[in-house]
Order: structure tokens, then sequence, then C-alpha cells
């Protein structure tokens, strides 16, 4: 072994030291910027509440794995379409398993004191989480990050490597949906008010 040999191989632990480092900085910023986002997400997309934070997890597992090919300013659509897939293969998993899983009405931080103002959030989450469920997943997508984060029709494009035209069809038909499901629950609530009279 020659002298230069030794020399590269004894600068190669520092080297790989540097890289994990910045590896693991660049994990701990996608936490820290992006876990918010992506509990939003699964939870949206259908994953049981109870299951969101072992989702998440799995989201930054595959982003560890795939860090080299995460694109500096594209962070938020690999991490959305990764868990798009996790949702999937939640709900895939549920189905398969046949249970229902209840969702107990649970928001991480809720400071109204108002036990009424509390149900009818939860009744409301609870409808929209039904709603959301009902709708097809290419839909519910764009229907999510339009309506509920409130990202612009370019960037959901962008985002999710879509022609611009195809999320507006895809989020009319969402829309379109979403109207169609609240009528059936107010007449739902209607009838049974009538009933109760």
């Amino acid at each position: 072994m020659s002298r230069g040999e030794a020399l590269a191989l004894t600068d190669l632990p520092a080297a790989v030291l540097t890289e994990s480092r910045a590896a693991a900085g660049r994990i701990a910023a996608l936490v820290a910027e992006h876990s918010e986002f992506v509990w939003r997400s699964l939870v949206r997309l259908g994953v049981p509440r109870a299951d969101a934070e072992d989702a998440v997890q799995q989201v930054f597992l595959v982003a560890t794995r795939k860090l080299s090919v995460i694109e500096t300013g594209r962070e938020s659509a690999f991490l959305f379409c990764t868990a798009q897939r996790i949702a999937w293969h939640a709900r895939r998993t549920q189905r398969r398993r046949r249970e229902v899983l209840q969702d107990a009405p649970y928001e991480r931080v809720d400071p109204a004191p108002d036990p009424e103002e509390m149900v009818d959030r939860a009744r409301a989450r609870a409808a929209l989480d039904a709603i959301l469920e009902s709708m097809p997943l290419d839909l519910r997508a764009v229907f999510v990050l339009f309506e509920l984060e409130q990202m612009t029709m370019a960037a959901i494009a962008v985002m999710l490597e879509l022609p611009p035209g195809t999320v507006a069809s895809r989020l009319r038909r969402a829309r379109e949906h979403f109207q169609a499901a609240v009528r059936r629950i107010e007449a739902r609530g209607h009838s049974r008010g009538e009933c109760d009279e």
C-alpha cells in the first residue's frame, strides 16, 4: 500500500462522518419543518388518528432512506407523495382486516373551554373525515392540498407532477363530491329533526 493510499483511507472516516452529520441535520430539519404537515396530510388521506404517529414515522423513515434523491426545495412534495403511499397502504390494510376503527374526537391542541363547542367541532371533524374517506384518493389529495392546506393550484400541480388542467378538473370534481356529501348529511339531519318533533 502506497503512502497516498494510506492517507486516502485515513481521510475516509472523516468524510463519511461529515456526510452522516449533514444527513442527520437535514433529516432533523425535515422533521422539524414538515412533521405537522405530514400528520395532517396522513389523517386527511384516511389514516386513523390512532395510527397517524406511526405513519408519520414511516414517512420520515422513507425520507431518510431516500435523502439523496430529495431535491432541495421539493421536500414537501416528496413527503406528501410518500404520505399518499403510506395512507394507501394503511387503508388497504384496514380494509383487509375488516376492522371498524373508531377515531376518538381528538385534537392535538384545542384551547376552546366551551364543551358544546368542542362537541360541535368533533362532529364537524367526524363529518369531514367521513366525506374525505368517501372521496377517491386522487380527488382527495388535490382537495386536501387546496382547501385545507391552502396551497395554490400551480403549487399542487408542481408537487403532484400533474398538468394544471388535471389539478383544476380534480379539484372541481372533489368540490362536487364534497357538496353532494354535505347535502346528504344535511338532509339526514333535517329528516331526523322532523321525526323527533
